[in-house]
C-alpha cells in the first residue's frame, strides 16, 4: 500500500500533465525553456495558476527550476547523464567582430541540445545584435561543428581578414558572404573570406 501511495503522490493532474508536455516541446522546437507567461497563454490561464502548477510538479519532482535564472523550467527524471560536458571556449561578438578568446573550462548543457556523432562547444555571447533572435548579452551558445550552413542560420564566422570571430544569420551573395545581425538598429556587412566554425543549435540564458 505504500509503494501505491507514493505513485499516487507523484502522478501529475491532467492538467499538469498537459504543462509538462508543453514544456518539454517548446524546449525541443526553440531550445530554452517556456516562460510562465507563455505558459499561461498557451492554455489560456493566468500566471498565479501557472506558478501553483509548477509547484506542485516541482513537489512532485516531475520538473526542476533555478531562482536565479530566467526560463530555467525544466522536465526531471532523476538522470543526471541528461546533462553532458563541453568546453566553453570563450566570449563570442554578437556585435561587431572581435578577438577570438579561447580559454577551455568545462560546462554542463543539457543533452536534448547536442546531435549524436557530432563536436559541441560553448561561447559566451557580447553584444546585443542577436537580439531578435533570443540571444541577449551573456548568454551562451552551444555550437555544432561544421563548416557549411543555411542561409538564414545562425553560424559562428571567423573572419581571416581581421582574425576575429562573431555571430551571425549567414546568407551567401554571389563572390561574397552577407552577415546579418538580428536586432533592427544595426546593419548586415559582407565579407568575401568567411570560414564557418559552426552552427547555433542552442541558448542558455545567463543568471539574472
Amino acid at each position: 500500500m505504500k509503494g501505491k501511495s507514493s505513485v499516487w503522490v507523484n502522478k501529475p493532474s491532467k492538467r499538469q500533465a498537459e504543462i509538462l508536455e508543453f514544456i518539454a516541446k517548446f524546449q525541443k522546437e526553440n531550445s530554452y525553456s517556456p516562460s510562465l507567461a507563455e505558459i499561461a497563454s498557451n492554455f489560456d490561464i493566468s500566471i498565479p495558476t501557472v506558478h501553483q502548477h509548477i509547484s506542485y510538479l516541482r513537489k512532485k519532482k516531475l520538473l526542476i527550476t533555478h531562482k536565479w535564472k530566467k526560463r530555467s523550467i525544466q522536465p526531471f527524471n532523476n538522470r543526471k547523464s541528461d546533462l553532458v560536458e563541453i568546453p566553453l571556449l570563450g566570449l563570442i561578438s554578437a556585435g561587431g567582430p572581435i578577438e577570438a578568446i579561447t580559454n577551455p573550462e568545462p560546462i554542463e548543457v543539457p543533452r536534448s541540445m547536442l546531435s549524436k556523432g557530432a563536436n559541441h562547444y560553448a561561447l559566451k555571447v557580447s553584444g546585443t545584435s542577436m537580439i531578435e533572435e533570443g540571444i541577449s548579452d551573456g548568454d551562451i551558445v552551444i555550437v555544432r561543428e561544421q563548416q557549411t550552413v543555411d542561409d538564414g542560420e545562425k553560424a559562428v564566422a571567423y573572419l581571416p581578414d581581421k582574425d576575429a570571430v562573431t555571430l551571425k544569420k549567414i546568407y551567401r551573395d554571389k563572390n561574397r558572404i552577407k552577415l546579418v545581425p538580428a536586432n533592427k538598429y544595426m546593419k548586415p556587412f559582407y565579407e568575401t573570406n568567411v570560414e564557418i566554425q559552426g552552427k547555433v543549435v542552442g541558448v542558455l540564458r545567463k543568471e539574472i
